[in-house]
């Protein structure tokens, strides 16, 4: 299993403590800090992952279930009438956050806030976030936002502004249980329904044509 660096700091510190421990002889206290290390090490697996073959498909950027599926308008980006497709990822799915589309960052934002439950309707709007600005490769305007939750508190960007990227790559991830929201022109026709589970870098979100 692939461990993302991001939780290196994360796993050795409890995995040398289970170590040290079990040299004192407190062999209880060092298998459960153990299990400590492996649970961290579990967080932050790696998988790889193939977006479809189809290049008009948009695929998720988290892992997890779909909790917003709706019309909206979105003022940052796209400024104008958007699909919202809102991803919640509990601690147990894999945090590592994938391109939706072919394309560019064209911006990052970082904006400090509260940290409600990630699935909380507020959550969009108060809690710690970080917006990236995309373009398709035909410079459609496509926004994702990465959401801290009560346990994620912090946004972890893989890539900075200026940066190209496949769809399906690897561009951040938000540590310990969050909440990824994606807005797209209503040109995309949405494949997925509330509820349904997703996979980051695989899943189909929606078909968006492009020339």
């Amino acid at each position: 299993m692939r461990i993302h660096p991001e939780g290196k700091p994360y796993i050795l510190a409890p995995a040398a403590l289970s170590a040290a421990l079990g040299v004192l002889g407190w062999r209880k206290t060092a298998a459960t800090t153990a299990l400590l290390a492996a649970g961290v090490a579990y967080f932050f697996r790696d998988p790889e992952r193939r977006p479809p073959y189809r290049r008009d498909v948009v695929v998720s950027p988290a892992d997890g279930k779909i909790i917003v599926l709706k019309r909206t308008f979105e003022p940052r980006w796209l400024k104008r009438e958007a699909w919202e497709i809102g991803i919640f990822m509990s601690v147990l799915d894999v945090h590592i956050n994938r391109a939706p589309i072919s394309g560019t960052l064209e911006a990052l934002e970082h904006q400090p806030g509260l940290t409600l439950p990630a699935y909380h309707t507020d959550a969009v709007s108060r809690n710690e976030r970080c917006y990236y600005y995309l373009h398709r490769e035909d410079q459609q305007p496509v926004l994702m936002v990465q959401i801290a939750g009560a346990i994620a508190r912090r946004t972890v960007p893989f890539v900075a502004a200026g940066d190209a990227f496949q769809r399906g790559e690897r561009i951040g991830m938000i540590r310990f249980g969050s909440r990824v929201e994606l807005y797209l022109p209503l040109e995309a026709e949405p494949l997925v329904t509330l509820g349904h589970k997703v996979h980051a870098g695989e899943t189909p979100l929606a078909l968006w044509p492009q020339d």
